[in-house]
């Protein structure tokens, strides 16, 4: 079993309820998603893993059991071509859960169809195999967000 923490802090959402219909219907995985406390923040690797992929919007983490988490931040902010974030690892770096992956300040996303919600993805799991938050959940950076079982 992979626990899968909160990268960053925030009111934890339902992925249906992500503003994304890639991500509300579960295509690239079922997970979470969390609306982020405004200011900056540093956002955490959610498991134990090797850095797959990372784009100052995004990473993937691959844990050594399989499971891949992606953390994406928020929903369109490629289109900010990098700006207003700071990456601070390497792809195929390996990270404990908790290390810093990424720095960026919600607030500068701002736009048509832009929104700040970060997903939290279980990759290439059976949908509906994480369970919606119960409503009104807020995590601190480092929580339990949702349990994968392999």
């Amino acid at each position: 079993m992979t626990d899968v923490l909160a990268p960053c802090p925030g009111r934890v959402i339902a992925v249906s309820e992500v503003p994304d219909p890639v991500f509300a219907a579960e295509m690239v995985g079922p997970g979470v998603a969390i609306d982020p406390d405004p200011g900056e923040v540093t956002v955490m690797s959610p498991i134990a893993g090797k850095v797959v992929k990372v784009h100052p919007h995004a990473f993937v983490v691959l844990g050594a059991d399989g499971v891949g988490v992606l953390v994406h931040l928020g929903i369109n902010t490629v289109r900010l071509e990098g700006r207003g974030f700071d990456v601070l690892v390497e792809q195929g770096s390996t990270v404990a859960a908790g290390d810093p992956m990424v720095r960026w300040d919600p607030s500068t996303v701002t736009g048509d169809d832009m929104s700040t919600v970060v997903p939290v993805v279980a990759m290439d799991r059976p949908k509906g195999s994480v369970p919606a938050p119960a409503a009104g959940t807020v995590v601190a950076t480092g929580d339990l967000l949702f349990t994968v079982t392999p």
